[in-house]
């Protein structure tokens, strides 16, 4: 797990209220899907989720071609053919700390270009995820995140790896979907049902 690494690994290339974009500086190592990400700036802690990865070339007139050949055998035979590789991620802003409170509201500012975005610290995730409200954010943008559910589960599982989800925490986060959703039953019932094998792990 990438939760207890502070080090920063992207930077933000474009900004907005709602999220950013950010560049990794090694293409080959994006943060997982869902996970918790923080951006520091001078007076409050930006946090945000990672819903979209991308690989690509940066270079518009060149792009990756299918050689037959293993990662390995290309490292040997080809190696500067990786250097043109770049990974962008995509990040809904879900809260911010300041003065020592955690927000779970859009920020004033967007982050900078250019600012450095880092892993939330174990300490740092435990106090977020501490409460639910960030799902109001997720919900509120749908159409930009397309998965969702798919986002939510992997957010279930890190708060199972960080041993913070407790069943007081679940039943608030069923409510709370339940209500976001417009109470659909059946889209509750499906995503409980994908859950469940998680959350008997946790508790097995």
């Amino acid at each position: 797990m990438t939760l207890n690494n502070n080090k920063h690994f992207a930077e933000v290339i474009e900004s907005s209220l709602q999220g950013f974009k950010a560049q990794c500086w090694q293409w080959d190592k994006p943060p997982a899907f869902g996970s918790l990400v923080t951006i520091e700036l001078s007076s409050r802690t930006l946090f945000g989720i990672v819903y979209h990865t991308q690989m690509g070339s940066m270079d518009p007139l060149r792009y990756p071609f299918p050689y037959q050949k293993t990662e390995e055998e290309l490292m040997q035979e080809q190696p500067q053919i990786f250097s043109f590789l770049k990974t962008i991620l995509s990040c809904l802003i879900v809260g911010y700390r300041e003065k020592g409170t955690m927000q779970y509201t859009i920020a004033p500012e967007p982050p900078k270009i250019h600012a450095f975005v880092g892993h939330a610290s174990t300490e740092l995730s435990k106090e977020f995820f501490s409460r639910n409200n960030y799902l109001h954010l997720i919900f509120a943008n749908q159409q930009l995140l397309t998965h969702v559910d798919e986002l939510l589960l992997a957010i279930f599982k890190q708060q199972i790896a960080l041993d913070c989800l407790s069943d007081i925490k679940l039943n608030n986060f069923i409510e709370t979907f339940s209500l976001l959703s417009g109470n659909d039953y059946r889209r509750l019932k499906l995503f409980l049902q994908r859950a469940e094998p998680l959350i008997h792990n946790q508790n097995g």
